[in-house]
């Protein structure tokens, strides 16, 4: 049991236990006697094992998957911003992208945000084993869903920086950003054009 906890911060599930021959009421006992913290339905963690910054995450993607969930998923949005560490970005809550027809019948704990998108193979690479959507999905998805321009500018110069993309992304990128703010601005003018007022009641 210690050497799965280890490769996961400390964190296992149920089901890797029940593969590795530990039955779930041994589990049940070791919590019972503080041997095991229960962090999420089908989801464990050894109280004394070190913490890291990356520990919360995992105990998000192992959330998701424990219990027959989908395997496919990745940590998303402004969190894939804070694992790969390339902006200001610090979210209070991890955001986490499952394939859209997942069915999820646990209980989510109120700092998991779930996005549902069918991510391809490539929009989704490992960081020290957790999956976590590449650097131009990332872009896509904070674009998407918050338009934080400046946000998603100095993720790019970040990402730049820090190796994880090259040049000519690094510039294809900042041309996608330029194209969605003309489009905002394109849809300003249209609306101050039209000079829309309030329809008037007969």
């Amino acid at each position: 049991m210690l050497a799965l906890a280890e490769e996961n911060d400390g964190l296992l599930t149920s089901k890797q236990a029940r593969e590795a021959g530990i039955a779930d009421s041994v589990l049940a006992r070791l919590a019972q006697r503080g041997r095991l913290e229960r962090a999420a339905r089908g989801v464990y963690r050894i109280p004394y094992f070190p913490s890291n910054r990356l520990s919360q995450y995992r105990e998000a993607v192992l959330w998701a998957r424990a219990g027959g969930g989908p395997r496919n998923v990745a940590l998303s949005h402004a969190t894939a911003l804070a694992v790969y560490e390339i902006s200001d970005a610090s979210p209070h809550v991890v955001h986490l992208t499952v394939p859209r027809k997942a069915r999820l019948r646990r209980v989510r704990s109120k700092w998991i945000r779930l996005h549902r998108a069918d991510l391809a193979r490539g929009e989704v690479k490992l960081y020290e084993g957790l999956p976590v959507t590449t650097v131009a999905r990332t872009v896509e998805d904070i674009l998407a869903s918050s338009g934080q321009v400046a946000l998603v500018k100095q993720a790019i110069s970040g990402a730049r920086r820090e190796g994880y993309i090259d040049r000519a992304e690094a510039q294809r990128l900042a041309r996608r950003v330029a194209r969605y703010v003309r489009s905002i601005e394109a849809a300003s003018d249209r609306v101050r054009l039209n000079g829309w007022k309030r329809p008037s009641r007969a």
